[in-house]
Order: C-alpha cells, then structure tokens, then sequence
C-alpha cells in the first residue's frame, strides 16, 4: 500500500535508502505513538536511521508530496471546502530550536510556536474538502489568529469550490467578500455583534465533517501533542497523518 507511494515522491539518489520499508514503518510508530526515537523497537531497525531520514525528507518536502500523491490517488471532492484550526500544545522538548542568529522571539515565530490561553504551542490550520479530507495545512505561532492564514490557503486549491464553510473565527465581512469574488459562497456565521448574514444551516451543519478530521488526526500522538522543535518537522509529522488519514477513510 505505502510501497508505491513512497517510490512515487522519495528522492531518487544513486544508492537507494537502505531497508526503506522498515525505516519507514519506524517513522510511522514513532509518530503515531508520540515516543521518543530512541524508544523505536529494535526490530523496526536503527532509531536513528529513521530520525535522519524523517528530518532529511523533511526538509526536502517528501511527506508533502506524499499527501499530494495520495489525493490525486483517491480523488478531490471540491463541493464544499472547510477551514478549521486548532491550538496543539507543545510539548516542553519542542523549545530550543537554533536561534540562527535572530532573537528567542523571532526564532519562536519562524518555528510557529508562542504562547496563547492554551499555553505554549502551535496554531494549526486546515483546509478540508467536502468528504472532511485535508488539502493542505498552515501553521502559525499559538497566540496567532487563524483568519490571515485563510486566503492563501484557498489559493491553493486546484479548482473553485461551490462552497466555503468556516466558524465564527472567519467571520470577516472582507473575507466572505474574497470568497464570492473567487466564485464560490461562503457559509460563515455572523458574530454575536455583527450584523446578520446569510449562513444556510444545511451547509453549517457539514462543518462537524473537518472536526471530525482533527480527532483522527489526533489519534497520531505526536499530531496532539508537538514535540518536534522545528516546523518543518512538525508540519511533516501532520502530513504524514493526513495521508494515512486519505488511506484508511
């Protein structure tokens, strides 16, 4: 099932991973178990065979390309399009990322993490199609608010959804205007004290299909709880249980 896929977007090299199978299902255990690598068992291999080659693959944009490889797979249902974002707390083991030469702050802001009501963690962002799958995910510092990342995550979309449905956190009367200009019709409740907009029920209602997405997602311990100290690193971690998200559903 994995075989192919991963053949499809790994880095092509002269000399191939060895025992890339093993190693990969040593990347899966640990991130589903939130362990850590030196926990992997020894009969899934070297823990840290699987630690290169999750942080080199990383950075490369692998797991990226494997999510992206599963949904032309499976096939995109662009009906409807959920956004929705969550706080993941951090795990005290994610801090102390090198600072390359910026101060604690701007460290903290490029690896996305900072501190919200939640405590010290990560914004996490998603955009779902109609059948509750990700399309693609947007990290931010904790404290931050999900609606700036929202736009750029509809760009990315491969065609025009006939519907954009969101919670009160986008409800921005500029942002709903952006969804009508793109051709699709946005189903974003109003605020307490704004004025009142058009928000048909029967689409809301949809919206527990991307809530449902973030408690599988959540199944993956390491997705609950960050402990990965670049994002890089944990944006992969997400993708990875995006994909095999795609798979089992």
């Amino acid at each position: 099932m994995w075989e192919p896929l991963i053949e499809a977007v790994r880095p092509q090299g002269k000399t191939p991973p060895h025992d890339l199978r093993r190693t990969i299902a040593a990347i899966f255990w640990r991130h589903e178990n939130g362990a850590k690598w030196r926990s992997i068992p020894a009969e899934l291999g070297p823990w840290w065979r699987a630690a290169q080659l999750f942080i080199r693959w990383a950075k490369l944009g692998v797991w990226e390309r494997l999510l992206e490889r599963v949904q032309e797979q499976q096939g995109v249902a662009l009906g409807m399009t959920f956004l929705d974002g969550t706080n993941i707390r951090a795990h005290h083991k994610a801090a102390g990322a090198p600072k390359k030469g910026a101060s604690f702050e701007e460290r903290d802001h490029r690896e996305a993490l900072g501190r919200s009501r939640g405590g010290y963690g990560t914004k996490v962002c998603v955009i779902a199609d109609g059948h509750g799958k990700a399309l693609g995910f947007a990290l931010a510092p904790g404290q931050a608010h999900e609606l700036p990342l929202a736009p750029a995550m509809l760009d990315s979309l491969a065609a025009i959804p006939l519907w954009v449905v969101a919670d009160k956190g986008y409800a921005s009367d500029a942002f709903r205007e952006r969804i009508w200009d793109m051709g699709a019709r946005p189903a974003i409740p109003a605020k307490r004290r704004d004025a009142p907009v058009a928000c048909p029920k029967w689409a809301y209602r949809c919206r527990h299909l991307v809530e449902n997405l973030w408690a599988r997602l959540k199944e993956w311990r390491a997705v609950a709880t960050r402990y990965e100290k670049t994002a890089t690193s944990f944006l992969a971690v997400i993708h990875i249980a995006a994909a095999a998200n795609w798979i089992k559903c």
